[in-house]
């Protein structure tokens, strides 16, 4: 497969820390191509495993789960087809998937391995109409518009960057949406995984996971027919008790371990049947969530569109491959949580006002999250944290999962607005590092950095002074901009402290000769922007502050870390 090469417009523009549009379009629709090859490695990887490791009823189940999803998409297509002949007039955009390098459906990627997958990789595959602004984290912590909200214009430090950013294109929808969903990834990778255990002895491994990874995709293929309005009757595993239907909701069977449950779709009601006790109805709603007076069964959630008109976000506490399943996590990274009724307002009032924030801060910051941003995971809150504080809170990106911020409950909209910038800068880098080699470093942890207390490889270094160089052009526009002497004093403050951080550690960051020509460029870019930065300093009280933390930092850092003769 041959992918794009990462022009030098978009090189820079993310060096600078902020993607334009085609830029972002760019990471976008090479994160898509990755993401439907990688469900095309699932198909292969099933078509050829061992009998003892995928039994035949398991694979010919996967087969029916993919014609279920041809027949959704298929009758999408033929929707979306018949819309320009209703009057809709000259320079329609092409529905979704129906451009000259789309893929055609689910089966022109699943199907039998008849073609060349270099088509995958055409510039305009996977995202319709012109490209759009479209975002791993260290721990530390789309959407459709007709038209842009109008926070008030933050001046560019240095007066340049006037320009106002293009709205997104809205997201996939449909089968589509499904095929490309954050979480799809780490399905995708968890199967895989299961699939390629052929060494052994069966005692040594679970028979059984590879059949329950795979079984989760006919939730896929329910859900797509459901939206395309494909009559169905098929029979799904709840695992360990639950059956999850991504975007729809979640049925909790009260069983033990895995229970078959027979799901029927007409005309927009799900039925789910359990032997031995009563129907489960639910009616799906347009969007996300699906409703019944059924106990067992929990409505998913979403946040309205940051956007007037976008689509709603979601605020997934249901999807079973949200967070990492089993192994260490990250560091600081608390456990995914199930929200209630006070919960959900508590993130609806934060969330209600972090467009205006990400606006004050720079409304390419506002425009990333619009394009980027495709759903959010509540964490819960970090051991010994106060709930509500800002410095009680964690985030965080997983590569697998591209366009999911996962974080705790966000004290402030502003909070929030600045968790959301520092996430969206780890999963913009993650992008382009899968896209080209910025170094050639090795794993080494041996790097100090001023916000973490262990060392770090030069890749995790490079990490953090990017979300942190952006937090600090972030805070230094809201400082600017701020009204309120308070608001003003404390956006000052984590300006002064961020511009220190990055400060730190650019000394390393440049120095090394494990940088790509292509990655020299890229620092380079980032030392541009710390230096305008630079330009316009926090008042004096707040630099001093900042320096002495960092100071503090480094000599901590360096009795621990360094060796005793």
């Amino acid at each position: 497969m041959i992918l794009p090469p990462v022009p030098e417009r978009a090189l820079t523009e993310l060096g600078r820390t902020e993607g334009g549009p085609e830029t972002l379009g760019l990471l976008v629709r090479d994160q898509h191509t990755r993401r439907l090859l990688l469900l095309r490695a699932v198909l292969d990887a099933a078509e050829a495993a061992d009998a003892r490791v995928l039994p035949a009823a398991a694979l010919n189940r996967l087969h029916e789960d993919w014609a279920l999803l041809e027949e959704a998409e298929g009758l999408e297509r033929a929707a979306h087809r018949a819309r320009p002949a209703a009057g809709t007039g000259t320079g329609a955009r092409p529905a979704p998937g129906t451009g000259p390098n789309q893929v055609d459906s689910p089966a022109g990627v699943f199907g039998p391995a008849s073609g060349d997958a270099s088509d995958l990789s055409a510039p305009d595959a996977f995202v319709p109409g012109p490209p759009a602004e479209r975002s791993t984290g260290d721990g530390n912590g789309h959407v459709p518009a007709d038209r842009a909200p109008s926070p008030s214009r933050t001046p560019h430090p240095t007066g340049d960057d006037t320009s106002a950013p293009a709205l997104p294109d809205p997201p996939p929808t449909g089968v589509r949406s499904l095929l490309l969903h954050p979480f799809t990834g780490p399905w995708a990778r968890d199967a895989l995984r299961g699939l390629g255990t052929v060494t052994g002895p069966a005692a040594e491994r679970d028979s059984r996971e590879p059949a329950r990874a795979l079984a989760h995709f006919g939730s896929l293929a329910v859900v797509g027919a459901v939206r395309a309005g494909v009559s169905c009757a098929v029979r799904l595993s709840a695992r360990d008790g639950v059956l999850t239907l991504p975007s729809l909701g979640a049925l909790r069977t009260g069983r033990p371990g895995d229970t078959e449950v027979g799901v029927v779709h007409r005309r927009g009601r799900l039925t789910f049947r359990l032997p031995g006790e009563a129907d489960v109805v639910v009616q799906v709603q347009s969007g996300v969530g699906a409703w019944s007076e059924a106990p067992a069964w929990t409505p998913a959630y979403a946040l309205p569109g940051l956007l007037p008109g976008s689509a709603p976000m979601p605020l997934d506490d249901l999807d079973p491959y949200r967070t990492a399943r089993g192994g260490p996590r990250p560091y600081t990274l608390s456990g995914p949580v199930t929200l209630d009724d006070a919960d959900r307002k508590h993130w609806l009032h934060a969330w209600s006002g972090t467009a205006a924030a990400l606006g004050l801060g720079g409304e390419r910051r506002l425009m990333e999250a619009a394009a980027l941003l495709r759903c959010l995971v509540p964490l819960s809150t970090p051991p010994g944290a106060v709930p509500g504080r800002a410095a009680g809170s964690c985030s965080g990106t997983r590569r697998e999962a591209f366009g999911a911020v996962l974080s705790s409950a966000p004290a402030t909209a502003t909070a929030f607005a600045a968790t959301l910038v520092h996430e969206i800068q780890h999963t913009k880098l993650a992008a382009l590092g899968d896209m080209m080699t910025l170094h050639h470093a090795d794993d080494e942890a041996r790097h100090f950095a001023p916000w973490r207390p262990d060392p770090r490889p030069y890749d995790g270094l490079l990490q953090g002074a990017y979300s942190h160089l952006a937090l600090a052009d972030f805070f230094q526009r809201t400082a600017l901009a701020a009204r309120h002497p308070a608001d003003r004093d404390a956006a000052w403050a984590r300006h002064a402290r961020y511009q220190e951080q990055v400060g730190a550690v650019l000394p390393a960051l440049v120095g090394s000769g494990d940088l790509t020509t292509r990655g020299r460029q890229f620092v380079d870019r980032m030392v541009e922007v710390y230096e305008r930065l630079a330009e316009q300093p926090a008042p004096r009280g707040q630099t001093a502050r900042a320096t002495a933390y960092v100071r503090a930092a480094r000599t901590l850092w360096t009795q621990r870390h360094t060796p005793r003769r």
